[in-house]
């Protein structure tokens, strides 16, 4: 027993001795240490800087299409009609039951900021000669106190938005149509079931849009919209839930499915989806409702995701997160072979202190661990400097207020944002200390195999 522990307290000693000698090692050489620390430190830096702004461009993108579509996880009620040809049917997009979905997420107490139920409806914006294609979604304001607090006033007041023809609209589709406040402007649209309507909205307030999708998109009384479409009063044609927990959303959109089918209430099938459309299942949710050999009787709901609908940009993360990770296997790989060559050349110029420090009773393989832990506390250096740099330069990056509406929707109120994932930072950190150990592995196996006689007898 006393003997184990002589040998843990021998090995200890020794491997502080390595550590020692490895950081005193760093010292005597700075300039060139220096230089191999800069470059694994711009190596980190280009690869934290590209992974970091990417990842919080698309997040951004993400949180802007969640905001568009009023939530994370969406129902829509969908009807088949007869059509005009025999045979044919025609895809309704209706909730009659107001009450029934919101009943439905209650009762699985799913943990939501706020909940919402719009029109939307499709159709062209006329004033004064000018046209402009368009989307109004018709809300209830007095209801969805979250989308009201969100707009920022351009000019108007939000006290007069709860007129019943009062519409809410973007500056760039303000300016697309050269309407002022107080102007009526004519809309042109179709019902539900295909017949042309119009109707007229009043202008009461403009805001300010944050991206190019918001120049397409007004909003109004959802009464006033369900009367243009031919909507019920009381009903709507989607449901959306904003999630507090957004990675949750496929969880609480499959829970709902099922207690939807439960109730023996006709619904879309996500397992379905993923079986027949596994890279885009949305798109094989939409399957499940088009066609006119499929025909149900009442209502049919479908639950989709926002990952559903968002599958390609999903898709452009792991190509972004595929493309920085090659360019750093190039870069590390560019350093690793500077590293290789560099501690070539130290092992020629520490040939008679290997000598001497094995003649003191050093043993072979604690010698070759000198080169390996100097080297990877050079790399450790170095890559710590470079992630530090790399959040350094995003966050002044992030200063700048950017007021280019076509890349609005990438960036956070104005501004560029950034997010790091502890994952991938860790993931390479792990490769190059791997790849550090193997650039310098050569060079500490013949250190750790030089005899002290002979290497004491070289001379440089």
């Amino acid at each position: 027993m006393m003997a184990e522990k002589n040998n843990s307290n021998t090995k200890f000693a020794e491997r502080k001795e390595v550590f020692r000698l490895a950081v005193r090692n760093l010292t005597r050489s700075k300039r060139r240490n220096v230089v191999l620390a800069i470059a694994i430190a711009f190596g980190f830096f280009v690869v934290t800087v590209i992974d970091g702004l990417t990842t919080g461009a698309v997040g951004n993108l993400e949180d802007e299409i969640t905001e568009l579509a009023g939530g994370t996880v969406l129902i829509g009620g969908y009807e088949k009609v007869p059509g005009e040809t025999e045979g044919k049917y025609k895809l309704v997009n209706i909730i009659r039951d107001k009450n029934y979905i919101t009943d439905v997420v209650n009762d699985l107490h799913v943990d939501y900021k706020y909940c919402s139920r719009y029109t939307s409806s499709a159709g062209q914006l006329v004033f004064a000669g000018k046209k402009l294609l368009g989307t109004i979604y018709g809300r209830d304001f007095q209801q969805d106190k979250n989308l009201v607090e969100s707009f920022k006033l351009k000019e108007g007041s939000l006290d007069d938005i709860y007129d019943e023809n009062a519409i809410v609209m973007s500056e760039e589709m303000a300016e697309g149509l050269n309407v002022q406040l107080g102007d009526t402007v004519m809309y042109n649209t179709e019902t539900i079931y295909g017949q042309m309507e119009f109707g007229e909205f009043v202008v009461k307030a403009i805001i300010k849009g944050n991206s190019f999708m918001s120049g397409m998109i007004a909003y109004a009384n959802i009464e006033t919209v369900n009367k243009l479409v031919g909507i019920p009063e009381g009903g709507y044609s989607t449901f959306t839930i904003f999630l507090n927990r957004k990675n949750l959303q496929d969880i609480v959109a499959q829970l709902i499915e099922e207690k939807i089918r439960a109730d023996g209430v006709n619904v879309s099938s996500r397992m379905e989806a993923i079986r027949t459309n596994p890279s885009n299942i949305g798109r094989g949710i939409d399957k499940q409702f088009i066609g006119d050999d499929i025909v149900w009787d009442g209502v049919k709901y479908g639950v989709i995701s926002l990952n559903d609908q968002i599958q390609a940009m999903k898709t452009v993360m792991n190509v972004i997160h595929i493309i920085t990770f090659v360019i750093l296997l190039v870069i590390l790989l560019i350093v690793m072979v500077g590293i290789a060559n560099t501690y070539r050349m130290v092992l020629l110029e520490r040939i008679r202190e290997i000598g001497t420090m094995r003649a003191l009773g050093m043993s072979g393989k604690s010698t070759g661990r000198v080169f390996t832990t100097e080297a990877l506390i050079l790399s450790i250096i170095g890559a710590i400097a470079g992630l530090l740099v790399g959040i350094v330069f995003m966050m002044l990056l992030g200063i700048p207020s950017i007021n280019n509406p076509s890349v609005q929707m990438f960036l956070y109120k104005s501004h560029l944002s950034f997010k790091l994932s502890f994952g991938t930072i860790l993931l390479q950190f792990i490769l190059m200390i791997f790849m550090t150990a193997v650039a310098v592995h050569g060079s500490a196996k013949k250190a750790s195999k030089m005899q002290p006689a002979e290497a004491l007898r070289t001379v440089k």
